[in-house]
């Protein structure tokens, strides 16, 4: 009798920006790396992030704080740090920081744990990555109904605030006082300057009035109403 030899298992070949891939063969490649690294799918290609300097570590950390205080302010809401999140088959994008409404919201969380669906709120940091940002992910968002879209352009240190107005996006400017208001989180309110200019206490103070603004309340009210339904 001759014994055969079991057949050598096929490795899974690593992620590497480029690739075309179904979403589900993304995954498969993502779980099997041994070295964890930020990896996107953006309209079924693959983007590897380079190494995170100061120009978007320092960036990041001032939206998350921005974001965080109003997350810790408003109930039912709910923040998310570098999450991916699979908006359709052709897009599984990793946000730099996100805002989505838990109950009633157009997004889940899945019984693995990644986010599904649009949330609310998306923003992203722009260095190297400004093109991919302002191109495809930025039409992939836009279709798939996310309402308002922050990109930082950190070399330019530009700010842009995009808001969906039937099915697109359109730039909103900041008011008299350099203050841009969300409209699909009522309170979430942003001294464009100030951040720009790294002045962080003007930034949260300038939250702090949306967070006490009646708007904000009535918003809190209405979703602890709908998450007692």
């Amino acid at each position: 009798m001759v014994l055969q030899q079991p057949a050598p298992s096929l490795s899974v070949p690593p992620l590497e920006s480029g690739d075309r891939l179904t979403r589900a063969e993304f995954e498969r490649r993502y779980e099997a790396t041994l070295e964890k690294f930020k990896a996107e799918l953006i309209e079924g290609v693959v983007y590897v992030a380079s190494p995170v300097r100061a120009f978007h570590g320092t960036p990041h950390a001032a939206l998350v704080t921005w974001l965080g205080v109003y997350w810790t302010a408003t109930p039912s809401v709910s923040a998310a740090d570098n999450t991916t999140t699979r908006l359709d088959l052709d897009n599984e994008p990793q946000p730099d920081a996100l805002l989505r409404i838990e109950i009633g919201g157009n997004s889940t969380i899945s019984e693995d744990g990644y986010i599904e669906g649009a949330p609310e709120l998306v923003a992203e940091i722009a260095t190297s990555s400004a093109a991919i940002d302002l191109g495809a992910k930025k039409n992939a968002y836009r279709r798939n109904g996310v309402q308002e879209y922050l990109v930082w352009q950190t070399f330019e240190n530009r700010f842009s605030w995009f808001r969906l107005q039937a099915e697109e996006f359109v730039s909103v400017e900041p008011d008299s006082d350099g203050m841009i208001r969300s409209s699909s989180f009522p309170g979430l309110w942003l001294a464009v300057p100030a951040l720009l200019e790294g002045r962080m206490i003007e930034v949260l103070n300038g939250l702090q009035m949306g967070i006490a603004d009646p708007i904000h309340q009535a918003f809190v009210q209405a979703l602890a109403a709908h998450a007692d339904r």
